[in-house]
């Protein structure tokens, strides 16, 4: 028979947890019941066409030939490294954010950041801006690793960059750390806890890049991996607090959603599909209201290997994407453009592509040589390259390529930048122009 002290206080236990639910759903209520008002889009500003700079893809004629070509980001050797973001500064200047570290989650994982001048086409050195231990100083609160960053600019002019910190567990108890600039990331101000959650504020990620509202306020994509995996937008105001959210998707398996604002109540929502069952495709849904509500999530026409995916609007209303667009892997990296919403989509150029039999199943060697060549298609160091890569993507299965996590925007000189993960060791940058993507899209 059961002691009654112990009995007492198992039921006090139980007591403080149904309180602590309460409370959660007590705040979660009084926030629908101050719901700020709906607010519509800002639609992007329509960029000046022009021709891409030095470092960019070449001619529309040789690039049918030559495929893509870039440059290289990140030079540390022998890292894992990952999960780019990009952002314009002032002077047509780009800014990219990424994390590295000895691998994935460990404790020496730092946000890193360098930046292209587009009169060179060359990247600055990279440099740490945040890590594990500033963050921990910044918050006052013990954190155990950081991840994906994600960078935007907001109406006051002010760059701002939400990244992913974890204090307990996995990426499911992770939350959104933030800082901002006012020199377009030469210096930062504290960083900050946003809270997104009355109840542990835990299982909140960002990977899309924010839009933003008509009055001024930012709209932060997000998902969350604690017991579901589904999308949320955050609408955010100046002060970095949460005024408003959003539910995309239910369940266990829409992550990182991208959105896609095509006018000023209407948007899609792109998602990676975590889910088993085929065929594995984008998730899609889609507003007509400015975002108060959304349909139903849907498999789109897009393949997807559960990786993550960006995009954007073009001015013209046509959508650019860049994905993993096989049901998969992540070995074809793809730029698809639509002209319906969204409905179907037109491959309009590969990226990166190792998927073909002759990369598969090589020895070491051959796989050595393979990745070196194609380093040095972009650097000398093709030695080094390879080196790091295999010390990355050696699994029981063999060896094996990939290009994934693509970061694209378009500045306001009319080109475009996309960075992504290359094998898992770099970050690559490839530069573009809108009259080679309108020859190709032809």
């Amino acid at each position: 028979m059961e002691r009654p002290e112990l009995s007492r206080t198992r039921a006090a236990r139980r007591y403080a947890v149904l309180g602590l639910v309460l409370v959660a759903f007590g705040a979660g209520l009084a926030k629908v019941a101050r719901r700020a008002p709906p607010m519509p889009f800002r639609v992007p500003a329509t960029a000046v066409t022009g021709l891409s700079n030095s470092g960019a893809l070449d001619s529309p004629a040789a690039i049918v030939e030559a495929g893509p070509r870039g440059n290289f980001v990140s030079h540390r050797k022998l890292v894992h490294t990952h999960a780019a973001s990009l952002v314009e500064l002032s002077g047509g200047m780009v800014r990219a954010f990424w994390y590295a570290g000895t691998d994935e989650g460990t404790q020496d994982v730092t946000i890193q950041t360098a930046v292209l001048d587009p009169r060179s086409g060359r990247w600055s050195a990279e440099r740490m801006v945040a890590s594990r231990e500033t963050t921990q100083r910044d918050v006052f609160r013990y954190v155990k690793k950081v991840g994906n960053p994600v960078a935007a600019r907001a109406a006051d002019g002010a760059l701002w960059l939400y990244y992913v910190t974890v204090s307990l567990g996995g990426w499911g108890g992770s939350s959104i750390t933030a800082m901002s600039s006012r020199d377009d990331g030469n210096t930062w101000g504290q960083a900050r806890r946003i809270i997104t959650s009355p109840f542990l504020n835990l299982s909140t990620l960002v990977k899309g890049p924010p839009i933003a509202f008509a009055d001024g306020t930012m709209g932060l994509p997000v998902h969350h991996e604690f017991i579901g995996k589904f999308g949320e937008l955050l609408r955010i105001d100046a002060g970095e607090s949460v005024i408003d959210k959003t539910r995309l998707s239910s369940g266990r398996v829409g992550l990182q959603p991208v959105v896609l604002v095509e006018d000023a109540r209407r948007a899609l929502v792109l998602m990676r599909y975590a889910g088993k069952t085929r065929p594995n495709r984008v998730l899609s849904t889609t507003t007509a209201d400015g975002g108060l509500t959304w349909t139903a999530p849907v498999k789109s026409a897009l393949a997807n290997s559960n990786s993550a995916l960006t995009g954007l609007v073009l001015p013209d209303g046509r959508m650019l994407v860049a994905l993993n667009n096989t049901e998969d892997k992540r070995d074809v990296l793809s730029l698809v453009i639509s002209g319906d919403g969204g409905a179907t989509w037109k491959t309009v150029g590969m990226v990166e592509d190792k998927s073909g039999a002759e990369w598969q199943g090589m020895d070491d060697a051959h796989y050595a040589a393979a990745i070196e060549t194609l380093a040095r298609a972009t650097d000398s160091d093709g030695a080094g390259f390879a080196e790091s890569v295999k010390r990355q993507m050696h699994s029981p299965k063999g060896w094996s390529f990939e290009f994934s996590y693509p970061s694209l925007i378009r500045t306001s000189g009319g080109d475009f930048h996309l960075v992504y993960t290359w094998n898992e060791a770099f970050i690559k940058h490839v530069q573009f122009s809108q009259a080679w993507l309108d020859q190709r899209s032809k």
